[in-house]
């Protein structure tokens, strides 16, 4: 049985209601019939995505209530994971200067990661809990892992940036390269095998 604690986390009276008129009930809701499972710990699936990515936006909830959405990028794996805790870690660069996210987990630790895979159409939401690690010479968040889900693929618009293309080229090249070395051999075969006739 599936761990439902990311639909205790977000699942109100209203979506609910929702649910049942619309036919979704079973598949979501239901769920809730049963206790919190607790905090989900992230698989290989999950960890494989996070640790490739270069991008992903972070929410953090203002001392007013609201929504804050930020995007974060850096270079593929600047989201780590350490085996030992289960938390995840990035290095908070320095930004605007107007250190909202970092206000906003000083006042409420509550924060969600949405991680998008372009090329192969796939988006994964992390719920979690922030703590931030400041020293002399940087600044890290380090996130415990609440919940997470894996959302469909419609509506995700496939992106393809230079590296991905890149990646794919080279692949493309391997395989004509090895079709062209076993068409080769079949040739050699071929010729060998009627001079050998001929002879």
């Amino acid at each position: 049985m599936p761990n439902n604690h990311y639909h205790h986390l977000v699942f109100g009276d209203d979506a609910l209601d929702r649910q049942r008129r619309n036919g979704s009930y079973v598949a979501y809701g239901r769920q809730l019939e049963r206790g919190d499972d607790g905090p989900q710990a992230l698989t290989d699936r999950e960890l494989l995505m996070i640790t490739r990515a270069d991008q992903f936006c972070l929410a953090t909830v203002t001392p007013q209530g609201w929504p804050y959405l930020q995007y974060r990028s850096g270079p593929a794996g600047f989201v780590q994971h350490d085996p030992a805790t289960g938390r995840l870690g990035f290095i908070d660069v320095p930004g605007n200067n107007q250190f909202v996210t970092l206000g906003n987990l000083a006042d409420d630790d509550r924060l969600a990661m949405f991680f998008v895979d372009y090329p192969r159409r796939v988006r994964l939401k992390v719920f979690g809990r922030g703590t931030v690690r400041e020293t002399e010479d940087r600044r890290a968040i380090e996130i415990a892992v609440e919940a997470y889900d894996w959302n469909c693929q419609r509506s995700i618009i496939p992106r393809f940036d230079r590296e991905y293309l890149k990646q794919l080229g080279e692949a493309y090249q391997k395989v004509a390269a090895e079709r062209e070395a076993e068409l080769q051999a079949e040739i050699d075969r071929l010729r060998a095998r009627v001079a050998e006739l001929e002879g």
